[in-house]
């Protein structure tokens, strides 16, 4: 069955690829396994060299890929440029990084001489989502291809173009051929590949429901994998915060890449004192977005991905008003063609309602008031969800308390929006998902940590 690539800003057709039939599937993960016998000998010199010219290959072409991006999957233009930056950052990172990362840890016991070591394991397949269609991918690739394994990657159905294309950076970049390959395949093959033989592990960043099915399916052959799920995340408004600075940050997370983020902003819990205040200036701050077409440099919003999925996201506005959540801005589809939703504000959510319970994909804020702070962390981790969260308070110590002590996340921001970053481990808790991304932490999550021990 052929893939379509179709451009949500006018709905007409991209492209179309030809599947990958189960013959050629084979044949890539052999190719993949006999790329890995060659690749784990290469020294983290050779193979950083490799992936330094893999930065430059992305900052070369940058605006190709961008475009790609864009039209593929709708963000505007400016954000799919910094998207390519950050996955050249990633590797530019890893390929300074990953040996110090990687050096054998002496260890002290009886032997005569005692070590972990840390090796790579092989075949690692990559499961990625369509909404950050590169970056998703080389934070994955970056740290998995720096400590010796080499990588399969099943796209997203709807970002074909975005899957070559990264399989053709590596090319372009010198790195010897198989090390790492793109997947066209449907999630019925895909588990096909998670139980051959030659696979040694599985990564997938995606929904809930998939991370459950994926998990499933390598659990029953006892295979390693890191989950990077759904979240709904909380942002935690205080009495003393900066209001302006707060409203502004908050609304540039939630309307990034279109709201379509697993750590995109979702709920905002502002504590009772300021909400009428919050409200105002986060009306006024989404008012002034510009959406149209992504290609366009002024526009800050773009269409959605797809159709089904602003479709889906308007039934959930729907049923949330219907709860009894109040719009008070956006919540219509607007006429003429492509996937666009307008900035939209419900508030009075809660629990119970839709709006309170699900993560809303796209560009709808949810407005939920707290009593204090703890009713506000209370309603912070009343969610089956646990990737990111923020809290906004002008008493950095508090924050800082709450963050690492109060809120269950696998990441907390103080004053700042959630993102990633290379330095720093990513990844949830509950229903988000577990294992780490990017970091020391993230390199580690594919390797084989060895004990090494000789006896006197």
């Amino acid at each position: 069955m052929p893939f379509e690539s179709l451009n949500p800003a006018t709905g007409k057709k991209i492209k179309t690829y030809k599947e990958h039939s189960e013959m050629q599937v084979e044949k890539i993960i052999k190719a993949a396994h006999g790329s890995f016998l060659n690749w784990r000998t290469v020294n983290f010199k050779e193979r950083a060299a490799l992936m330094n010219k893999a930065a430059a290959v992305l900052e070369n072409n940058k605006e190709t890929y961008a475009r790609i991006i864009t039209e593929e999957m709708g963000k505007p233009i400016k954000q799919s440029r910094s998207e390519i930056e950050k996955c050249a950052w990633g590797c530019l990172f890893y390929a300074e990084h990953a040996e110090k990362y990687l050096k054998p840890e002496a260890i002290e016991t009886d032997a005569q001489k005692s070590f972990v070591s840390f090796e790579p394991l092989g075949v690692i397949l990559a499961i990625m989502p369509w909404n950050f269609p590169f970056w998703q991918v080389f934070r994955f690739a970056a740290p998995a291809v720096m400590a010796g394994n080499v990588g399969l990657l099943k796209h997203s159905s709807n970002v074909g173009g975005c899957a070559l294309a990264i399989e053709d950076v590596f090319k372009k970049a010198g790195f010897p051929a198989d090390v790492f390959r793109s997947l066209l395949i449907d999630s019925k093959t895909v588990g096909q590949v998670i139980e051959h033989p030659l696979v040694r592990a599985v990564t997938l960043t995606g929904s809930t429901p998939a991370g459950k099915s994926v998990a499933a399916k390598a659990g029953a052959v006892l295979k390693k994998t890191v989950l990077e799920l759904g979240g709904s995340d909380p942002y935690i408004v205080l009495e003393d915060a900066d209001l302006e600075k707060a409203v502004e940050t908050c609304v540039a997370s939630r309307l990034t890449n279109g709201g379509q983020s697993c750590i995109a902003a979702k709920r905002f819990i502002v504590v009772k004192p300021i909400k009428e205040r919050f409200e105002k200036l986060f009306i006024e701050k989404m008012k002034a977005q510009t959406m149209g077409n992504p290609m366009d440099e002024k526009n800050t919003l773009g269409p959605m991905a797809r159709f089904d999925l602003r479709n889906g996201l308007h039934k959930d506005v729907q049923k949330s008003v219907k709860q009894g959540a109040k719009l008070l801005l956006g919540g219509k589809i607007p006429a003429g063609s492509g996937a666009y939703y307008p900035p939209t504000v419900l508030s009075g959510v809660k629990k119970g309602m839709a709006a309170y319970e699900q993560e809303l994909f796209g560009p709808v804020a949810t407005i939920i008031e707290a009593k204090d702070e703890a009713d506000a962390i209370r309603i912070a981790n009343d969610s089956v969800f646990g990737l990111g969260a923020a809290i906004f308070t002008s008493n950095r110590e508090r924050g800082e308390h709450l963050a690492q002590k109060d809120i269950e996340a696998g990441s907390c921001f103080v004053n700042a929006s959630v993102k990633s970053d290379p330095r720093l481990p990513f990844g949830g808790i509950k229903e988000s998902g577990y294992g780490r991304e990017l970091s020391s932490y993230g390199i580690k999550e594919f390797v084989n940590i060895k004990t090494v021990y000789v006896g006197k």
